[in-house]
């Protein structure tokens, strides 16, 4: 039998008692030169100590050898039947994911012998061999199902050298790859899933729904009937919810707070929110619609966030007009029902309270700075005008970010010159607006909502007062805390919405011959020569400003084309697209014109006189982005269209601008949404 050697730690113990005699010997020396007699003591002690060491050693070495044999004999066995008993099912593969060896869990889970060596990707699909070459660099798990079991898979690399046990070694002699082998463990996550699955379930999401035109409706029936009325509203509404066990409890007179499990929210979203059209069947003595708005907040860490989703989503369903329901969930937004047209307000109170709390604004800044969308447009334009009218009656100074004087433009802003009266930096563009603003300086946005289409985001985040005056449905993406936020999708322009504050503004309020001019041309251009979203209060805000000196024949000589233009137009119709004999879709092209986006949206609004047209949609390349315009008479929701192409509007006018795609590429996707809405029966024809 070969003798066992051995190294490490276990052979310097087993030696140092005979390098011990060495060092004893070294100090006899030493001893000797101070004392024979001592010396040769200790000598007589180093020779029994030496001779006992070596027998002992001699005699016990095949003993010693024995039990450290049987010690790692028995190691290796109980280690080998741990393994293999192992709960958590384990099974090691070489690099190609051939499976080398299972214990007895891994293989009664997957119903395989012991001694099946194939591949791992015969047993569980997901596990391909890309997933095993990611293992190879660090653990690696996934998620994978066998049968009715759900389990992640952790794979790690083990790495062995030539000094392993005899088992390992034997098991590796097996593998391609002779240094590495491939751990394979699975976890049971079957009941976590489940009883996470269960959870996001139960989670509770807040709701709160708003009945849109209570005073209105209210005010138009006999007192007998309202109570009556308002009877039916509220079974409606708890009847509706009860479906789903949802806790209704009635906050205000027009106003409900709703309470349910998360795992119903998607029954809601499958219904489509019916109780919208439902509730407009309602009658008892009322002849105008009811309609509701509904926010539901979802997906937060606590209830109170939940809560506040929920007051952010009703927010938004006001302000996108009513009649329809919004679910904020965490980042994501989700609008239903959103076919409804806007209600349009017969009280002025709120445009009152609002110019009174933007008069206490102005009067505590120095310095004010009004913008608009980018490209700006008339109505945009005129509503910049109106704001610094009111601000010149507080006697503050006033600058408006002006990037862009299109050709339809340039008429009006001719108009404000130095030898009228007006300062020379009374426009600026964004450059100067950031040298000039700081966090004091009150930024007035108009006819805009979303920070990326204003003139100058910049000064978003340099100012912290912010107003925002717009007539744009809202969506997804808003200014963030406003200090004052004016928002009325019902009204037909931004110019409408400044002409009625300007109105309980000031009682001295006034306004030159050339500024009204600007604000009634914003109005005229936005409703189509008063054809579109015309209601009272338009006409109302249009004698306003005819009473401050607008004329209707000079604003129309202001707003006439040059011969370039015109024609420019007229190829945008004749070159139109029929989609599916209701789409009217068209290329404006932007050579040789200096406002290609007003073009295409007076094209736009051309194609609808069209017999059979339903909605038009005009694309114009411009400065590295694709402009759409989109237009409706009243059977198209074209804001919902625009949304999924990611902008938005109103229904009737709507708009997106694209980057990063050619205008055939808009083209197709417009199809496409077009196609869908179709299919889906978001488009009711």
């Amino acid at each position: 039998m070969e003798t066992i050697k051995y190294t490490g730690k276990l052979k310097w113990y087993f030696q140092a008692p005979i390098y011990m005699i060495a060092l004893f010997v070294i100090g006899d020396v030493l001893v000797y030169f101070r004392n024979i007699k001592y010396g040769a003591v200790i000598t007589v002690c180093i020779i029994i100590y030496a001779i006992v060491v070596l027998l002992l050693y001699h005699s016990c070495a095949a003993r010693l050898n024995e039990e450290i044999i049987h010690f790692a004999t028995h190691y290796g066995t109980v280690q080998k039947e741990l393994l293999d008993k192992f709960q958590i099912p384990y099974a090691l593969m070489d690099y190609t994911g051939k499976i080398l060896w299972m214990n007895e869990e891994f293989s009664r889970i997957t119903g395989r012998d012991k001694h099946y060596n194939k591949s791992v990707t015969s047993i569980f699909s997901e596990i391909t061999r890309e997933e095993i070459e990611k293992a190879k660099e660090d653990n690696f798990i996934i998620d994978i199902t066998f049968g009715e079991r759900q389990y992640a898979a952790n794979m790690y690399r083990m790495q062995f050298n030539q000094e392993q046990d005899a088992q390992a070694m034997q098991i590796m002699t097996m593998a391609d790859n002779f240094n590495s082998l491939i751990a394979l463990l699975l976890f049971d996550q079957t009941e976590l899933n489940y009883y996470k699955e269960e959870n996001e379930k139960q989670k509770l999401v807040a709701g709160l729904v708003h009945i849109d035109n209570y005073e209105e409706v209210f005010d138009s029936i006999e007192e007998v009937k309202r109570s009556l009325l308002t009877a039916i509203i509220d079974r409606k509404v708890n009847k509706y919810f009860q479906n789903i066990d949802a806790i209704v409890r009635k906050l205000d007179r027009d106003k409900f707070l709703v309470i349910f499990q998360q795992q119903y929210l998607a029954w809601l979203e499958e219904d489509k929110f019916s109780i919208l059209e439902d509730i407009k069947t309602t009658k008892a003595g009322n002849e105008l619609e009811i309609t509701l708005s509904m926010g539901f907040g979802s997906g937060g860490a606590t209830y109170v966030q939940n809560a506040e989703f929920a007051r952010v989503a009703i927010d938004l369903a006001l302000g996108r007009g009513g009649s329809q329901a919004v679910i904020k969930d965490k980042g994501e937004v989700s609008y239903y029902g959103v076919r409804g047209k806007e209600i349009e307000r017969n009280t002025r109170v709120k445009a009152r309270v609002k110019a009174q709390a933007l008069r206490e604004i102005m009067e505590t800044r120095e310095e004010i700075i009004i913008m608009g969308h980018s490209i700006a447009d008339v109505d945009s334009f005129g509503a910049a005008i109106g704001l610094y009218c009111a601000a010149r009656e507080l006697r503050k100074s006033a600058r408006i970010v002006l990037n862009t004087v299109t050709s339809s433009l340039r008429p009006l802003v001719e108009t404000f010159t130095e030898a009228n009266g007006y300062p020379d930096d009374m426009f600026i563009n964004s450059e100067e607006a950031v040298e000039i603003a700081d966090r004091q300086t009150l930024v007035i946005v108009v006819d805009t909502n979303r920070p990326s289409y204003t003139d100058c985001p910049s000064l978003l985040q340099i100012s912290d007062s912010v107003v925002v005056f717009d007539h744009h449905r809202q969506g997804s993406e808003q200014v963030e805390n406003p200090i004052l936020s004016y928002l009325e999708p019902y009204a037909s322009s931004a110019c409408e919405m400044i002409a009625e504050v300007l109105q309980y503004f000031s009682e001295k309020m006034h306004l030159r011959a050339n500024e009204a001019d600007c604000i009634y041309a914003g109005i005229l251009i936005d409703t189509n020569n008063f054809m579109t979203k015309t209601g009272v209060r338009t006409f109302e805000a249009a004698a306003y400003l005819r009473r401050c000196g607008a004329e209707v024949t000079r604003v129309r000589k202001l707003l006439r084309e040059d011969m370039a233009t015109y024609k420019a137009r007229a190829e945008v119709v004749r070159h139109a697209e029929v989609y599916r004999g209701l789409f009217a879709i068209s290329i404006c092209e932007a050579r040789q014109l200096e406002s290609p986006t007003v073009v295409g949206a007076k094209a736009a609004n051309e194609l609808l006189n069209i017999v059979g047209i339903k909605a038009s949609f005009v694309l114009t390349e411009y400065q590295h982005k694709i402009y759409v315009s989109s237009r409706s008479i009243d059977e198209i929701d074209v804001q919902l269209i625009m949304e999924r192409l990611g902008g938005g509007g109103h229904l009737n006018v709507a708009g997106a601008q694209i980057e990063n795609s050619s205008v055939e590429e808009v083209k197709h996707r417009i199809q496409d949404i077009l196609d869908q809405m179709l299919d889906e029966g978001e488009i009711k024809l």
